[in-house]
């Protein structure tokens, strides 16, 4: 039971808001050394476990990639780019943007979206260009309502699209423990086509959602007094003119 003081451990580390990875590994090695571990066998149990998930640590290659393309202006290019599609408004956008990540989780393509390599650097832009255009200069309210839509989209696609593809973990989780304690034969694919109806649904209702967020910015624009959308327009252009003078 001593062993168990490693769990208590990572409680207090996430209650008391510490280092997410200076708590894991504190309690990794607590628990280890609890275990009658010794230090060597500690330190191999950290090896063993980062070179068999490799992958965790993609992170440290995609990151820098992403700055270097957003230092170079691949948010204005996005916004450029959205603004040659004078009918596709926010909500219509974030609904082909669900669509796609829903198609591409589907076939096993998890990774192509997410927050940091998609969301961030390439839809929200293009979203919130979107409505920069048809309502002009965004306060920020509506960026973070914008994005919060965003990454609601990329979460609702993920989530229900993956679970149509029969390699995922997920199916292979329930299949397994299906199988295992029960005594069963479920196949995988069996499994991933009942998923499809629920996929489908998910898209139906999300993406009325996204629809109505057209609405909701129009609404709010329509609300708002027009010093108060003046506002954000003075403030881009005092900071484009600092930025010109340090330059």
């Amino acid at each position: 039971m001593i062993v168990l003081l490693g769990v208590l451990l990572v409680i207090v580390g996430f209650a008391t808001r510490r280092n997410p990875l200076l708590v894991v590994g504190v309690s990794g090695v607590a628990t280890g050394l609890l275990g009658d571990l010794s230090p060597r066998e500690v330190l191999a149990a950290f090896g063993n476990g980062f070179a068999s998930s490799r992958g965790v640590t993609i992170f440290a290659i995609t990151l820098p990639v992403i700055g270097l393309l957003e230092r170079n202006g691949l948010q204005e290019q996005a916004r450029t780019l959205i603004a040659r599609f004078g009918k596709l408004t926010t909500g219509r956008f974030l609904v082909l943007y669900l669509g796609l990540r829903q198609i591409t989780a589907a076939v096993g393509l998890v990774s192509l979206g997410g927050p940091a390599q998609t969301v961030r650097p390439l839809v929200v832009p293009m979203a919130e260009g979107a409505a920069e255009r048809s309502h002009g200069p965004l306060p920020e309210k509506t960026r973070e309502k914008i994005r919060s839509h965003s990454a609601g989209a990329d979460n609702v696609g993920l989530f229900f699209g993956e679970d149509c593809f029969l390699a995922v973990g997920s199916i292979l989780l329930i299949t397994g423990f299906v199988n295992t304690t029960y005594h069963q034969h479920i196949e995988p694919l069996h499994v991933a086509l009942w998923a499809i109806p629920t996929a489908v649904f998910a898209f139906l209702i999300h993406g009325a959602r996204l629809l109505r967020l057209d609405r909701t910015l129009a609404r709010d624009f329509a609300a708002a007094p027009a010093g108060a959308r003046a506002v954000p327009a003075m403030a881009s252009a005092v900071d484009s003119a600092a930025e010109g003078k340090l330059k």
